[in-house]
């Protein structure tokens, strides 16, 4: 248990990372002590907004200050298990940005080394946080549904040549090993909503395509994927990043014993369809808009949610509300998925 403020350290400050650092500033309970990115050409700029250290590797880092409590792993995909093994091995807690790792094997890693050092690891999966997905849980979590005959998810972005900085090929996005594929990059946060809800799934069937990005990526941009739950129930996922323009939807369909559900909108966040037996849809609060990168639009921009949990969780006051082990399963399910590529 940590009394008085906690303190952060972020490697890698892109805009997923410089969201970290400010929301860790933005936090009463917490402080920004330093930052971390290899590219020196936006150190002073670091300095200047957040008025802390900017080092270039994060082993620096570690060395310089050793009153860090957590780190966050902010870094492109392929790095988030080896940079949170060394937090890890450095005594730090870890908060990891998804995914978790891009194998079952190194996810399994991490999960032993912060049991080694009695540490804990917070996976960023903000999306559980939104107002729809938080009373989908207890929708199926009360039963409200009855038994669950059928989930369909549909995941339908633009991710342009633009995005992949047009198959430049020192840049992360669209490597297999740096970035992993759609559903790691993309997607991790519905398949995790889906396993948050439904459990671990089996019997799966995936047909893989690459329509429009040949040129940018080294994996498919689309795919269809069928499979049943290991509880009850079938379910699939249809998903693509090869939609034109801007995302069409980001949506979750339930059919269940007793009713109906659709949530929907472009980052599942409107609760199009409510038809249940004997049940009155509530009044949810507002969900917050998507992440914004500019030209393009993420999940739920929840990461304060995230920060939150962390300073609760590490004063005693809270639990890990997205912990290792459920980044560690989310991994082994897009594995599964992406061994049938072969």
């Amino acid at each position: 248990m940590i009394e008085g403020i906690v303190n952060f350290a972020v490697i890698g400050a892109g805009r997923i990372g410089r969201r970290h650092a400010t929301m860790v500033v933005k936090n009463e309970y917490s402080k920004l002590v330093a930052l971390t990115d290899i590219d020196t050409s936006v150190h002073e700029e670091l300095r200047q907004e957040f008025g802390v250290p900017v080092y270039t590797t994060h082993q620096e880092m570690f060395k310089n200050h050793p009153e860090i409590h957590v780190v966050n792993v902010c870094s492109p995909n392929g790095e988030h298990a080896k940079q949170s093994i060394d937090a890890l091995d450095a005594n730090f807690h870890v908060v990891c940005e998804k995914p978790m790792a891009l194998t079952k094997q190194d996810a399994e890693e991490v999960l032993f080394r912060a049991l080694k050092r009695n540490k804990l690891v917070f996976c960023v999966m903000q999306n559980r946080y939104s107002p729809p997905a938080q009373w989908l849980k207890s929708v199926v979590d009360d039963g409200i549904l009855g038994e669950i005959y059928m989930v369909q998810i549909n995941c339908y972005w633009n991710r342009d040549d633009d995005y992949y900085k047009g198959g430049d090929p020192n840049y992360w996005k669209g490597k297999l090993a740096s970035d992993g594929g759609t559903l790691f990059t993309q997607f991790s946060h519905f398949i995790d909503t889906m396993f948050w809800l439904f459990g671990d799934i089996k019997n799966i069937n995936a047909k893989f395509y690459d329509f429009n990005h040949q040129k940018t990526t080294e994996f498919e941009d689309s795919g269809i994927i069928h499979f049943d739950f290991v509880k009850q129930g079938a379910g699939s996922i249809n998903y693509s990043t090869a939609v034109w323009n801007n995302n069409l939807e980001s949506s979750i369909t339930i059919i269940g014993q007793k009713g109906s559900i659709k949530v929907g909108g472009q980052y599942m966040n409107e609760v199009e369809v409510c038809n249940i037996e004997g049940y009155e849809m509530p009044k949810l609060e507002e969900t917050l808009p998507a992440n914004d990168y500019g030209k393009y639009k993420g999940s739920a921009a929840n990461h304060h949610f995230v920060i939150d949990n962390v300073v609760e969780t590490l004063k005693g006051r809270n639990f890990v509300s997205t912990n290792s082990l459920e980044g560690l399963k989310v991994v082994e399910i897009i594995e599964n998925i992406y061994r049938l590529k072969s």
